[in-house]
């Protein structure tokens, strides 16, 4: 999962690769990076619990790439209809966070 994850993260990074404002491009760019580095981290974990606590804050930092994906159409750093396409691999990743978390017995 981890693998497929962070290929689809990459996509953020290449529609902003251009972008001048360093902050903005810095913030969702981390958290995209985020979402793959937490599953993986949790996956290596040694207890169930300390698993599904990685998986929350990758799913976490799933949410925290939406709503920057949301800011990033309004503001004009990325077209709408890329945005839309982000934002569906965005939500299915975080509903497979959510199966995987649910499977090993936590609460989502």
């Amino acid at each position: 999962m981890e693998s497929f994850v962070g290929v689809k993260c990459y996509g953020v990074y290449a529609e902003l690769k251009k972008c001048r404002d360093y902050g903005f491009k810095d913030q969702i760019c981390r958290a995209s990076v985020s979402i793959p580095s937490n599953i993986a981290e949790g996956m290596e974990r040694d207890s169930k619990k300390e698993t599904i606590h990685f998986l929350h804050i990758a799913k976490g930092s799933c949410a925290e790439v939406r709503t920057q994906l949301h800011i990033a159409s309004k503001i004009g750093y990325i077209e709408k209809q890329v945005v839309d396409e982000l934002l569906n691999v965005a939500e299915s990743i975080s509903r497979m966070l959510h199966g995987l978390i649910k499977s090993l017995g936590g609460r989502s």
